[in-house]
């Protein structure tokens, strides 16, 4: 995965997907989260990480991260809007059946 990294525009995980990053060592430094169950383990497992609790996802640019299942699909609408515009993440989301309307978003 690292020797993949310095060619991608953006890595995203979603809920304990995080682990995978951490362990490629790809999140050292950087703000990122996980599923609320597991951020203790996060943590103890690679104290470099500057793990966020109590948020949906971050977003730093080039790396992703989301809490659980559902926060990952805050996060592919998030970077829908991120890419395309909040409308056609709103519509997307609509499509989806999903209501976006509480989350915070461009």
């Amino acid at each position: 995965m690292q020797r993949l990294r310095p060619g991608a525009e953006l890595v995203a995980s979603v809920c304990t997907g995080a682990f995978v990053l951490a362990a490629a060592g790809l999140l050292d430094e950087r703000p990122v989260t996980t599923h609320w169950e597991d951020l203790e383990l996060l943590r103890k497992n690679w104290p470099a990480l500057v793990v966020h609790e109590g948020v949906r996802y971050t977003d730093h640019g080039d790396l992703a991260t989301s809490a659980g299942i559902s926060a990952g699909l805050d996060l592919a609408l998030h970077l829908v809007a991120r890419w395309a515009g909040a409308d056609h993440a709103l519509a997307t989301a609509g499509q989806m059946d999903y209501d976006w309307s509480g989350a915070e978003h461009p």
